[in-house]
């Protein structure tokens, strides 16, 4: 006799993302030449300095339990970068470390969210939105964007989705998957409209903040719209902007209250993250920032190169982000011509005839689309944009 799961489990798919790599992986140890462009894992190595902070805390026996919450040492620096860097005041009591950013989210909805509480979630969004709001017993609600709009919902959208069972709007900019991100200008409007519904918490998901290219400097919602800051959790942390995704060290900053029940989510579930990754965190955050902006001059270097490469591919069309390492390309014209199933089997097409790896646009509320990561070398892409023009059907 079967074992009986949770109905909730029923309610989640696998990531699309993980999927996709699994499979790549699977056909690399086949012997297959295989490209890998569905991770969002930047390929370069972690910054000297912050292996040798890591190396000192385990000589230094730094290997024990440690608030369930995090370090002071980590809160303070986490405190002093939102100085720095936003604008934004904190407290201890305010700042929450987790096991990456994504526990940071998933905390967040489980502290809050009861059953039938909306969640709004403007789309194409991070696979995991939709189904850590259903874990947590909400209903999502999709705002739907395009690319004519740069992939960003309007202060008529955002008014008219907001109903009485409204309880969080997640904002994720710059966002994955398309790397378009919201100006100053843009967040003003959007706070004149959440100004007149007190109800609602903003989850301002600024994890690509210093993978950034716009003209203007980065904003995020707190920053631009301090009456909203109170109600406002800012989600972050060291994976994509220090090259930590294995060290898994993100936090949430907001209300006091809040925060107090996330922590005790916390601590019923993981406890404290890894003493050790605290520890490299701290030195990431509070030493110098040069890493970071070499890592980022290269990205936008294989940003630049990539979307008007893919552009000239037949039946592709994508636009330019301002941040991130994500290109999100409309390939619905590309679909049809083939007579693909979706961008699913598209995305199978391309993997079996020209050995890459792409993540279809569905698994992120864009059904025709794929995403394409470019956390790899330029030669690469170059590669890879080379076998997916052999492999598409000529225009």
């Amino acid at each position: 006799m079967p074992i009986r799961t949770a109905q909730r489990v029923a309610q989640v798919k696998p990531s699309a993302t993980i999927a996709m790599s699994m499979k790549a992986a699977e056909l690399k140890a086949q012997g297959r030449d295989i490209l890998s462009l569905s991770m969002g894992e930047p390929d370069f190595e972690t910054p000297d300095h912050i292996q040798q902070a890591a190396i000192e805390a385990i000589r230094d026996g730094q290997t024990r339990y440690t608030a369930v919450d995090g370090t002071p040492a980590l809160k303070d620096a986490v405190i002093a970068k939102f100085q720095r860097d936003n604008g934004l005041d904190y407290e201890r009591d305010q700042i929450l470390v987790s096991t990456g950013a994504k526990q940071s989210i998933y905390n967040l909805l489980q502290a809050m969210i009861d059953p039938g509480d909306e969640v709004l979630i403007p789309a194409p969004y991070w696979v995991s939105y939709p189904d850590m709001v259903r874990l947590a017993g909400g209903a999502p609600v999709t705002l739907h964007t395009t690319m004519d709009c740069d992939f960003k919902i309007t202060p008529a959208q955002l008014n008219s989705a907001i109903t009485e069972q409204t309880r969080l709007l997640i904002l994720n900019s710059p966002g994955n998957p398309t790397g378009r991100a919201y100006t100053r200008a843009e967040l003003e409007a959007l706070g004149e409209v959440l100004e007149e519904h007190p109800r609602v918490v903003v989850v301002s998901d600024d994890i690509y903040e210093h993978i950034w290219w716009a003209d203007e400097p980065f904003s995020t919602l707190a920053q631009v719209c301090p009456s909203l800051a109170p109600r406002t959790v800012v989600i972050n942390g060291v994976s994509k902007a220090y090259a930590m995704t294995g060290w898994r060290i993100g936090y949430a900053a907001g209300d006091a209250e809040l925060i107090k029940q996330m922590r005790k989510i916390q601590g019923q579930s993981t406890s404290n993250p890894c003493s050790i990754s605290q520890a490299a965190a701290v030195a990431a955050l509070s030493d110098s920032q040069l890493c970071v902006e070499k890592m980022c001059t290269e990205f936008r270097k294989r940003h630049d190169w990539l979307v008007p490469a893919l552009n000239e591919l037949p039946g592709l069309t994508c636009s330019a982000g301002e941040g991130a390492f994500y290109v999100f390309i409309d390939a619905s014209e590309a679909i049809e011509r083939m007579g693909a199933d979706g961008d699913g089997e598209f995305c199978e097409h391309l993997l079996e005839k020209a050995g890459v790896a792409l993540v279809p646009g569905s698994a992120f509320g864009a059904p025709g689309h794929v995403r394409i990561s470019f956390a790899c070398s330029l030669d690469t892409l170059k590669d890879a944009v080379s076998r997916i023009g052999e492999a598409l059907p000529a225009g």
